[in-house]
């Protein structure tokens, strides 16, 4: 299943004979300040940068094909100054790579069956402080079911997909510890998983056009897991939760170079962590149109 949905979204990418719908922007945020030692009130300094680009190109093949496929990039740092006016080094506030094609076949039914592929990996994982890896770890995700477009107007767009789903996780020199808790070795892991999987993609248009909203939920509940026998006692059975992400994003056109882009994000596995995890970033930056 998972050559069938990469190969099905390369060929849907790659394809020619209609015109493409395609769209790119990229922002930049910048924040600075800075005090001297006798400043006083206990004031310290700040560098912060971010860097975010959104793709898009889609295309009706013929009447039978539709492909969609989206590219988020996005990477920051942070540096704060201690009151005695020395910079730290830059920490990471962002980082994040997700790239996803999704080939609809569209037959003129209530529901359209699909394919999908997803990559998701960061530029920089500085998870361990001893070792900067690149490009790690990666997250594959395939997709068979139906889909059904249930808003098509203008900018406005909500499709929904239902269907069994896999999942591979590589992790690149990951970390073995032993039964005392000491460093005992590297290796490489992986992990597979297979379950039904939902997806929701909602886009619209606010404010006259002044401002976009996106929103994308989806849902993942395992029913298989490759290294379920390795895991025992109270944790054991953490794969079998449903795993949820949901991202909102408002991308308000201040002016045609500057821009408000606030992004809220929730993520709930429970394999790494047993509550919610929340992600909020309000930014203020430039941005260009780059198609």
């Amino acid at each position: 299943m998972t050559r069938i949905g990469i190969a099905l979204a390369l060929v849907a990418t790659l394809a020619a004979a209609t015109p493409w719908n395609l769209a790119a922007d990229a922002n930049l945020t910048l924040n600075q300040n800075a005090y001297t030692n006798n400043w006083g009130g206990g004031a310290t300094g700040l560098l912060a940068y971010a860097l975010n680009s959104n793709s898009l190109a889609e295309k009706q093949l013929n009447s039978k094909m539709n492909t969609r496929s989206t590219l988020k990039l996005a990477f920051g740092q942070t540096s704060t100054q201690d009151t005695s006016g020395n910079w730290g080094a830059l920490v990471k506030s962002t980082d994040e790579i997700d790239l996803e094609s999704v080939l609809r076949f569209t037959l003129g039914f209530v529901v359209d069956p699909f394919a999908s592929a997803e990559v998701q990996s960061q530029f920089w994982d500085k998870s361990d402080a001893t070792l900067s890896r690149y490009f790690n770890p990666m997250d594959l995700n395939e997709g068979l079911g139906l889909a059904r477009q249930i808003v098509k107007h203008d900018k406005t767009e909500l499709v929904s997909r239902l269907g069994f789903g896999l999942k591979q996780k590589f992790d690149r020199q990951a970390l073995v510890v032993d039964t005392f808790g000491l460093v005992a070795d590297r290796e490489n892991r992986s992990s597979n998983y297979g379950g039904i999987t939902f997806a929701t993609d909602f886009t619209t248009p606010l404010a006259q056009e002044k401002i976009l909203y996106t929103s994308k939920l989806t849902l993942f509940q395992a029913l298989f897991y490759s290294e379920a026998s390795m895991h025992t006692g109270s944790t054991a059975d953490y794969w079998k939760a449903l795993d949820v992400g949901w991202e909102n994003v408002f991308a308000v056109s201040v002016t045609k170079v500057l821009m408000v882009n606030l992004d809220a994000q929730l993520l709930y596995d429970k394999e790494i962590d047993t509550k919610v995890r929340l992600k909020e970033t309000l930014a203020l930056g430039l941005t260009c149109k780059l198609i």
